[in-house]
């Protein structure tokens, strides 16, 4: 996903906008304009402290790389995609259970970290379609065992015991540790092919983009 932002040189009317390149991910540019987007957004919504160090914008520049390998496999791979009312029912949820369902709090908020409803709108519906993708890509290809349950139960019992306190037979939890462990399996598998999609593709790093 590719999020503009503008860096501006000189406090004076007219002043020159100036961006720069700060990573080639195959055929695609990620600017210093789209880090410092990601970097607000993520802040925004992890309800943490806006932070625009040169480690911070490391860290975004990493995520941007990612985002452009999912992209590209994406839009090559033919999957189902959210909708504009996803977003939406996205942008109702957060404003309900973040802000008090006040559109007025809900802007405030986003003035503090330099970012408009729809910059958060379209972090939303990314958010969702990464989670779509990873789920439609690589669920098809877990397969979990009555037996690798069963051991995660007897492994795990003491704690599931303090995470379900109602439901402790073996019975009432394998449907939670079913998922569980699919979900560490989904997880594992893409982050293998991340990690493969990453050493065949050129990434280069632009030297002093971070400064």
């Amino acid at each position: 996903m590719i999020l503009v932002a503008l860096a501006l040189a000189g406090a004076a009317a007219g002043s020159v906008v100036i961006d720069r390149l700060a990573v080639v991910v195959g055929k695609h540019a990620i600017k210093l304009s789209d880090i410092d987007r990601d970097l607000r957004v993520t802040e925004f919504l992890n309800r943490q402290p806006l932070d625009l160090s040169t480690a911070a914008r490391k860290k975004a520049a990493d995520r941007l790389v990612d985002q452009e390998l999912i992209a590209e496999e994406i839009a090559n791979g033919g999957y189902q995609r959210p909708s504009d009312k996803d977003a939406d029912a996205l942008m109702a949820k957060l404003r309900t259970d973040k802000f008090g369902a006040s559109d007025a709090r809900l802007r405030q908020a986003l003035a503090a970290y330099g970012i408009t409803e729809d910059v958060l709108r379209a972090g939303l519906l990314w958010q969702l379609e990464v989670l779509r993708f990873i789920d439609q890509r690589f669920r098809p290809g877990v397969m979990v065992t009555e037996q690798e349950v069963r051991q995660y139960y007897d492994q795990h019992r003491a704690e599931l015991a303090k995470q379900y306190p109602r439901t402790q037979s073996f019975e009432g939890l394998e449907p939670n540790i079913q998922q569980t462990l699919e979900g560490e399996e989904i997880n594992k598998a893409f982050d293998d092919w991340l990690t493969r999609a990453r050493q065949r593709t050129r990434i280069e790093y632009k030297q002093g983009a971070f400064q």
